[in-house]
């Protein structure tokens, strides 16, 4: 016998999931893992450079058209171009308006991605400054330092080539070792892959004579650099137009 459950009409969900699904049903049954697959939370999670350009394109779209998401609008932008990003970008812009799901706000953002990455490839890229001296540590930062009246404490980042990677301001104020943590000092070293650093602050009262304070600070920080394999090169302290270098003076 047939149960009578068989002859019941089936709920609008159950026919939703049996033609593939509305967009709200869709995303009312999407899992944890699903949401994570999404173009946008993929390019925070694993990096811009991971995404596949169907998903760059998915991104900059934000939505679909109702029928599709905007991972399918982008595939279909990319299918006259053969998949090519280049050839795409070399479209006429009313063509692009020919996809669908692709109106005019979505248009403009697309065309206006394409011409920042064209002005990207054509700028210049600037001088990386490269230190080999203590004089090169005060002439990248001093001009900044001299004249503060309060103390700074920055990071120089370092590449295997001796070129500064980032400048990081790590605090203001009195220099004490309480907040001078290696902790703050070398989250951001890591986080920009230095192979070395190269440690600097000012002193306000022209004088550049280490303290106590300053001697064991770096003491410390020299400490947790050879632990973590990644060297403090110098410390360099700047006052009005005269320094002090750490390893110069022998003091690392």
């Amino acid at each position: 016998m047939i149960p009578e459950a068989a002859f019941e009409a089936p709920s609008p969900a159950a026919n939703g999931a049996a033609r593939g699904g509305q967009p709200g049903h869709r995303a009312a049954m999407l899992t944890e893992s699903a949401v994570l697959d999404r173009p946008r939370e993929r390019l925070w999670r694993l990096g811009a450079a991971a995404l596949t350009a169907a998903e760059l394109l998915a991104v900059l779209l934000g939505t679909g058209d109702g029928r599709r998401d905007a991972l399918e609008v982008a595939t279909l932008l990319l299918k006259p171009a053969n998949g090519a990003v280049r050839r795409l970008a070399a479209r006429p812009p009313g063509e692009l308006l020919l996809t669908p799901g692709v109106g005019r706000a979505k248009g403009a953002r697309l065309l206006a991605a394409f011409e920042l990455a064209a002005r990207v490839s054509r700028e210049e890229r600037p001088a990386v400054p490269r230190i080999s001296e203590p004089a090169d540590v005060v002439k990248l930062v001093g001009g900044r330092l001299r004249d503060l009246a309060v103390e700074e404490f920055h990071l120089l980042a370092l590449d295997t080539r001796s070129r500064v990677l980032r400048d990081v301001l790590i605090t203001r104020g009195l220099l004490d070792s309480s907040l001078v943590h290696p902790r703050e000092v070398f989250r951001a070293a890591i986080s920009e892959a230095a192979a070395g650093i190269i440690l600097v602050h000012n002193h306000p009262s022209g004088d550049p004579t280490p303290s106590a304070e300053d001697r064991a600070v770096t003491r410390q920080l020299v400490a947790a650099g050879q632990l973590l394999d990644l060297p403090v090169y110098d410390h360099v302290i700047v006052a009005g137009d005269r320094f002090v270098s750490f390893a110069t003076a022998g003091l690392l």
